[in-house]
Order: C-alpha cells, then sequence, then structure tokens
C-alpha cells in the first residue's frame, strides 16, 4: 500500500528520520488504526447518519468517531468515517466530487427526444433551492452537475448516475426536472456511489463485516480482517498536493508554530500559491493542512520565510520530540 501524493516529489533539501519516533503510515498496528484510521462504510437505508456512527462507536468500542457528507435516512451509500484522531482529516471529503446513482418517476412519459434536451439542460451550471427540510439557508445558489447520465428508463421509471458538486440535493434535482416537464417528478430512491476519491466499487465495509472483524480480533486475537478495513488517515489526503518535512519541524508545527522554509525537504511540482497542501512527516504520517505561501520555485529559490499557513492540525502532539525552542522571558526590573 503506497500514497500516490508522496510519489515523484521535487527535493528541497535532505536529512534522515529517527525511528525512535512516529510509525510508518503503513506499519501502524490495529491499535493505532483504531485511533488514527478511515473506514469507507456502506451506510444502510433507514438508519440516520448520527445513528450509524453511534453503532460504529458501539462495535468499535470508541469515543470518537466522525462522518463526512451526511446522508439521509433512506439513503445509502459511501459513507467515510475517521476513528479518533483521524476526524480532524475529514473535512478534506467535504469538499470533493459526488456520484449517486437516483431511480426517480417522472409523471409525464416523455419523448426520447425531450428526455435528452432536458438531460442535457440540467448538465453543468444550475440554480438550485435547497429543500425546506434542509440544514442549510434556503438561499438560491449554484451547483455544478458535471455528468447526467440515464443508465435505464421503463416507461415513467427513470434510474441515473448524477456526478455532481458537493452540496447538489439529488432530490431537488428529480423534482426540478418533473418541472420543467411540466407534470412532475419524484425520486424514488438514492445511493451515493463515490465521495471525492473513495468509489464503492473499490469495496466498501458493511456495519455486518465490522462487527464481525472485530469480533475476531478481541476473541481470538486476529486482526486480520479488521486491519483489511481501516485505511491510514493519510488516504483521505491523496487528492491533495504534499509537503515532507523535517522531524525537527513536526512537534513544533503540532504546538500551532508555522511552517518555514528550513523545516521543507520535499514538496509536490507545479505548487502554487493558495494551494492546500497536505503535511506528512519522512514515514509518511500526515501532520497537518495547510495553505501555500509560495510557488514552487519561490520555496526552491527561498531560504528563509514561512511558506504555509496551518489550516487544520491532524497528527497529536509530543507524538515526536521537542526540538525547537521559545524565545526567553525577558527578566523583570
Amino acid at each position: 500500500m503506497t500514497l500516490k501524493q508522496l510519489e515523484n516529489l521535487i527535493e528541497i533539501d535532505q536529512d534522515i528520520t529517527d525511528d525512535a519516533y512516529g510509525t510508518y503510515y503503513d506499519k501502524r498496528t490495529i491499535e493505532q488504526l483504531l485511533n488514527n484510521g478511515l473506514i469507507i462504510l456502506d451506510k444502510p437505508p433507514g438508519p440516520t447518519s448520527h445513528e450509524t456512527v453511534a453503532w460504529t462507536k458501539r462495535i468499535l468500542k470508541l469515543e470518537k468517531i466522525g462522518h463526512s457528507g451526511t446522508l439521509d435516512p433512506q439513503v445509502s451509500g459511501v459513507l467515510p468515517l475517521g476513528l479518533g484522531e483521524a476526524t480532524k482529516a475529514l473535512g478534506v471529503l467535504l469538499y470533493g466530487p459526488k456520484e449517486y446513482y437516483a431511480l426517480g418517476r417522472l409523471h409525464s412519459l416523455p419523448s426520447k427526444e425531450k428526455l435528452a434536451e432536458i438531460i442535457e439542460m440540467f448538465t453543468g451550471e444550475i440554480f438550485q433551492k435547497p429543500p425546506q427540510r434542509s440544514a442549510v439557508v434556503r438561499q438560491t445558489r449554484t451547483r455544478t452537475i458535471y455528468e447526467l447520465e440515464v443508465i435505464e428508463q421503463k416507461e415513467r421509471l427513470l434510474l441515473t448516475r448524477i456526478l455532481c458538486e458537493a452540496g447538489t440535493y439529488i432530490r431537488k434535482l428529480y423534482y426540478d426536472i418533473g418541472e420543467v416537464l411540466g407534470p412532475g417528478g419524484t425520486m424514488v430512491e438514492l445511493r451515493r456511489s463515490r465521495v471525492d476519491q473513495f468509489h464503492e466499487k473499490d469495496g466498501l465495509v458493511t456495519l455486518h463485516e465490522l462487527a464481525n472483524a472485530f469480533a475476531i480480533w478481541e476473541e481470538k486475537k486476529d486482526d486480520s480482517k479488521l486491519m483489511g478495513m481501516i485505511k491510514p488517515v493519510e488516504f483521505a489526503l491523496s487528492e491533495l498536493k504534499s509537503v515532507v518535512i523535517r522531524d525537527s519541524a513536526v512537534d513544533a508545527m503540532c504546538h500551532g508554530a508555522q511552517l518555514a522554509i528550513p523545516g521543507v525537504l520535499q514538496i509536490s511540482s507545479y505548487l502554487k500559491a493558495g494551494d492546500i497542501v497536505g503535511i506528512y512527516t519522512q514515514k509518511g504520517e500526515a501532520v497537518a493542512l495547510a495553505e501555500s505561501t509560495m510557488d514552487e520555485e519561490e520555496i526552491r529559490d527561498a531560504t528563509k520565510g514561512y511558506a504555509f499557513v496551518t489550516k487544520r492540525i491532524i497528527m497529536a502532539p509530543n507524538t515526536y520530540p521537542k526540538k525547537w525552542r521559545t524565545k526567553p522571558i525577558a527578566p523583570k526590573d
């Protein structure tokens, strides 16, 4: 298992890592993964996302689990869960594209030509007003439908695949399509098949499978099944550009310091000011999310200054030793 975001990086400087601290991201124990891992769950229809998380907490006997991208109770499919410290990285997934398979019923039977015309009309940037039962302010906003494809049609029943921007309401999309047709339209069933880089074709974990794997580990001390169900937290950041830093800079960042040029060892090519990046140790461990303040060329040429502004700390403080100094307090007169 390798992290694609840590391949083919541009070298700024060289250093060695101390194996006495931290853990290579792909060498974590099951206990470490349960405190800093991801589960790509196949949410069943029926429970709310909150209830699903509560069940997962009971199954894994954990106090802290978060989810990315709420699904309505009757909607099934991809629900990324962050365990323990990994909840800090879930925000990255909220802004990535989502894919759905939706079954809807049109209240009239359009011709193939008319249906194709409407599908094209709702592809690209569209206007949407969130439904009355929504967690956001009901103001008209724009959302992008990247792909809208009719998979199958049986009279007035329509099965579609939708690849869309985060925050798109699929039920409202079907309603609006029906309004354009005239008599109306209603979504019948919905399944989310993708959240950002996590796709159901890559394999999802059900609650029953998770409960069985955890029981085998607890009772028989066999973690092979459970290990296969939990991904390192770093996989949540795989679509971001990357920065690798010295061991000596890790704990300083975990305590709130900004990343300066001397702490940088490697960066992604074509890095631009304003890019959100994942900050990693030399062992591939996620330290933080940050925003670049310099372009690739500026970082390569600079010898001092702050290259990144920290947005979110992921790693727990004191994972690496303190190798930074605070300013001495001036003596009082």
